[in-house]
């Protein structure tokens, strides 16, 4: 998933940011309201949207409910998770509330962190379980295991990243821009061959007609026949 983190705690920020990585998600980590509203409320057009959001409460320039509460007000749909140090109900109760998805209280278990973020986008699918399956290709997401008729298919962290962005778009077509952003965040730069090098790979060990070019435009997952 693409996803933005807003949290002012520089350790916890490194710590969760690198987390997130590790776990295939590919993360731009900001510190204030202020730059919130920046990168998720008010985008450019050229900004790829976020499927998911985490945010502090006690941000320095403001209060991470308001941000919330802007959000929902500006119509924004994406699901946002809070994640705080504040364990009262009556908190948790203010943050549903106000637009939120899910919120955790702090010290973060990251691997808590990684289900909820999966609840999360099961949510917003609507699926109720983590398995995905396209023809003969199926994807267990929890345990990141991908099989092709029967068969597991040993992936690199980049290709999984690169076939989750193109699985949560089945049949649709995913520029090569919005590939670039599943895999890297702000601090991040791409080679300018990296997506083809992966969707290389992928055909390679799927098949080659599993992922066509659309020319101009990006590609597009096409379900494997069964045999």
């Amino acid at each position: 998933m693409r996803l933005l983190l807003v949290e002012d705690d520089v350790m916890l920020g490194r710590a969760l940011k690198a987390g997130l990585g590790q776990d295939g998600h590919a993360t731009d980590w900001v510190r204030s309201a202020a730059d919130a509203r920046t990168a998720w409320i008010v985008p450019t057009p050229e900004t790829v949207p976020y499927e998911a959001v985490i945010v502090d409460l006690g941000l320095p320039d403001g209060s991470g409910i308001d941000l919330v509460r802007a959000a929902r007000a500006r119509r924004v749909k994406t699901p946002v998770l809070i994640a705080t140090a504040r364990d009262r109900v009556a908190d948790r109760i203010l943050g549903l509330d106000a637009g939120a998805d899910d919120y955790m209280v702090k010290p973060i278990d990251l691997d808590e962190l990684a289900a909820r973020l999966r609840a999360i986008e099961r949510r917003a699918n609507g699926r109720v379980d983590e398995r995905r399956t396209y023809g003969a290709l199926s994807i267990d997401a929890t345990a990141k295991i991908v099989t092709l008729r029967g068969e597991k298919v040993d992936l690199s962290g980049r290709e999984y990243a690169v076939l989750m962005a193109l699985v949560r778009r089945p049949g649709g077509i995913v520029s090569r821009a919005q590939l670039e952003e599943s895999l890297y965040g702000w601090d991040t730069s791409a080679e300018s061959n990296t997506v083809e090098v992966y969707i290389y790979n992928l055909r390679r060990k799927l098949g080659p007609s599993t992922i066509q070019n659309q020319r101009g435009l990006g590609y597009r997952l096409v379900a494997p026949a069964l045999p």
